[in-house]
């Protein structure tokens, strides 16, 4: 019967860790596995996407475009999720339909910088909406069903 005191891994499961720069007879000495002279045998080198002094490849490719910083992020929404959602009985079709109303129903995540409605679909429930932008097609859409679109964005002023 086996002793917890004789319990030991078997033979050739671990390995002793290496000892590297203690002696010639070690097999990692002198240089300690860092090859010869210069930069990389020294500590603190960072030469990530150096090339041998030929132009590094993010260097040759162009920059292109840029990040606009003050770009508005808008939630998207189709007349077509809302005109099932109408039909699902998810909104009180007597109250204005805003963002509050799309997140509770679940149309939409969070309200990020405004919802934008867009035309794809169609909608043939009489709703009134209040939201930061809709396409062209989507206002006329939603008048046609006899519904209004209350724009709450601010329009950008007319250069004439």
């Amino acid at each position: 019967m086996m002793k917890l005191n004789e319990i030991k891994d078997n033979p050739g499961a671990r390995r002793a860790k290496m000892r590297i720069s203690r002696g010639i007879g070690s097999g990692k000495g002198k240089t300690g596995g860092r090859g010869g002279k210069g930069q990389t045998a020294r500590t603190g080198v960072a030469i990530n996407g150096f090339e041998g002094g030929q132009m590094p490849l993010y260097r040759r490719l162009p920059k292109r475009g840029f990040t606009n910083i003050f770009a508005k992020k808008f939630a998207e929404l189709n007349l077509g999720r809302l005109q099932a959602a109408i039909e699902n009985g998810k909104f009180d079709l007597q109250k204005v339909i805003d963002g509050e109303a799309l997140v509770k129903a679940g149309l939409i995540r969070r309200k990020w910088d405004g919802i934008r409605l867009l035309g794809k679909g169609e909608i043939k429930t009489k709703i009134s909406l209040e939201v930061a932008g809709a396409s062209k097609a989507a206002i006329d859409a939603v008048q046609k069903a006899g519904g209004s679109v209350k724009i709450t964005a601010p329009q950008p002023l007319a250069t004439d």
